[in-house]
Formats: C-alpha cells, sequence, structure tokens
C-alpha cells in the first residue's frame, strides 16, 4: 500500500478553490478516511504551514477544520524525521550553503520529502508545485527534487484519481 505524504498546499488550494470546508465537506470526510486507513499522512512540519489568524473567514475556517475534532491526530504522520536525509535533501536538492531567506522560502519542504525518502518505494509526495527544471536553489520545485531523489510524486488531482474520490453526486 502507498502512503500519500501531503504538502501544505494541498490543503490550502484544495479549500481556497475547490473544496471549501464549508462547500464540499464530503472531500475532507474522505481525507479524513484515507488517513484514518493509512493511506494519507501530512507530516506535523507541513501542518505547521497551514497558517491561523488570516483576517481571511475563508481561509480561517482551513485552520478551524485542522484544529477540530481529533483531525490533526488522525492526519498527522506519526514518525520522527532522519535530520541527516533532511539536511540531504538542502545540501543536493537545493544547494549547500543556504541563506536564512532561502531557508525560509523554502519552508517545509525537504521535511516532505525526507520522510519519503524513509521508504521511497511505498511512499509519495503529493504536492501542487508545478515543475520548473531551470530554478536553482530556494527556488527549485517539489518534483523536481523527488526527480532527483527518485521518489514518487503527484498533484492533488493524481491523488484524488489514485484514490478514488467521488462527491454523493458522482455515485447517484
Amino acid at each position: 500500500m502507498t502512503l500519500y505524504l501531503i504538502d501544505a498546499n494541498i490543503l490550502i488550494t484544495a479549500h481556497n478553490g475547490y473544496y471549501s470546508t464549508n462547500r464540499v465537506p464530503e472531500f475532507w470526510s474522505w481525507l479524513l478516511h484515507q488517513a484514518e486507513a493509512g493511506r494519507v499522512k501530512m507530516p506535523l512540519e507541513m501542518m505547521d504551514e497551514v497558517k491561523e489568524g488570516t483576517g481571511d473567514a475563508e481561509k480561517d475556517l482551513l485552520h478551524a477544520w485542522l484544529q477540530g475534532g481529533g483531525v490533526k491526530a488522525t492526519l498527522q504522520l506519526e514518525e520522527d524525521v532522519d535530520p541527516t536525509r533532511v539536511q540531504n535533501i538542502l545540501d543536493v536538492g537545493y544547494g549547500q550553503h543556504l541563506t536564512d531567506v532561502e531557508l525560509e522560502a523554502i519552508g517545509g519542504d525537504p521535511f516532505l520529502m525526507a520522510y519519503a525518502l524513509a521508504s521511497p518505494h511505498d511512499r509519495c509526495v503529493v504536492s501542487n508545485e508545478i515543475s520548473k527544471p531551470k530554478a536553482q536553489r530556494a527556488n527549485r520545485k517539489v518534483p523536481d527534487i523527488c526527480g532527483q531523489f527518485g521518489l514518487t510524486n503527484c498533484d492533488a488531482v493524481g491523488l484524488i484519481r489514485k484514490l478514488d474520490f467521488k462527491t454523493a453526486w458522482a455515485t447517484a
């Protein structure tokens, strides 16, 4: 069974775009069902990227969902990351001697990929970032670094297709 490790942008994009927590609750229930079954998890470092208190009522709904009803405990990947894997992703994937500004721009992505490297044959990184093969250092994108390290990756649409999300309307 493949474990899909999701980036913060999966939740943020889904909520802000096509599956708002208050408009398509089936998606969020399905996501939790997949997490309970051990098919989808989110590293703590990625959860921390879903910020609260934006002042935007729509975005605050996402944070409220993440904090409510055992969601965080169900969705969170319960593993410790190997710091040498994180450093390797940074040094080889992004570049050596990164500045604080570059590290801030990169965010938690190296952690996401380091968790995938713990078991690369049965883990898939899920991110909505779009490949930009010519980008360098902090501008590199998750799909390109996954490719460099031999990690499987997909976007939200790929996850939805692979795990067969359907609304009640689709099954009627």
